[in-house]
């Protein structure tokens, strides 16, 4: 697959899941995009960069459209800590660790978004304040969003090779049996 078609899926999907969930200026977007699954191997196993990068400039684009945080998720090997940029560590009082991802020891999209961030940040965790995500390969967002957090249905079900899996919060019920829930918020 070519790097500008990897590129629009992204950009296509990460517009979908803004849409679909929402999303406003101020809000925190994760996204695990392993290149290796994208190029049609396994896991972990054939870093790219290039296709990181292509995969980051179709999303980043997108979120910095509509002023939307994107936060990064490392691999395993960092234990699934993340890159945000300085504005949404403070916005959200993350935790500072030191760290700097490379593409065996991180991740190539990770990577990425620390060289591409002005001023990047990385942190051990964004306690569950993303309001969605963007699971590209089987890189498991689900911790990072706050709960509850719901499958998105959108268009695309694949990034080049790779899996897409997408997942917006919705607010938890409360109540019992007579209680009756906002439809804007389902």
């Amino acid at each position: 697959m070519e790097l500008n078609e990897i590129q629009a899926q992204c950009a296509q999907a990460a517009a979908e899941v803004c849409d679909q969930a929402k999303l406003r200026a101020g809000d925190l977007l994760v996204v695990g995009c392993s290149s290796s699954e994208i190029s049609g191997e396994k896991i972990g196993t054939h870093s790219s960069v290039e296709v990181a990068e292509a995969a980051f400039e179709g999303i980043y684009g997108v979120l910095r459209e509509r002023d939307i945080y994107l936060a990064a998720q490392c691999c395993e090997h960092l234990n699934r800590a993340l890159i945000v940029e300085r504005a949404a560590y403070e916005r959200f009082a993350l935790d500072e660790v030191n760290v700097v991802p490379q593409p065996k020891a991180g991740g190539s999209f990770a990577t990425t978004a620390y060289r591409r961030f002005a001023d990047p940040v990385a942190v051990e965790s964004v306690r569950q304040n993303a309001k969605a995500g963007l699971d590209i390969g089987g890189t498991l967002i689900g911790m990072h969003i706050k709960p509850v957090v719901v499958p998105l249905r959108i268009s695309l079900k694949r990034i080049g090779e790779a899996t897409l899996i997408c997942a917006r919060r919705r607010p938890k019920f409360v109540g019992g049996s007579r209680a009756v829930y906002n439809e804007n918020l389902l």
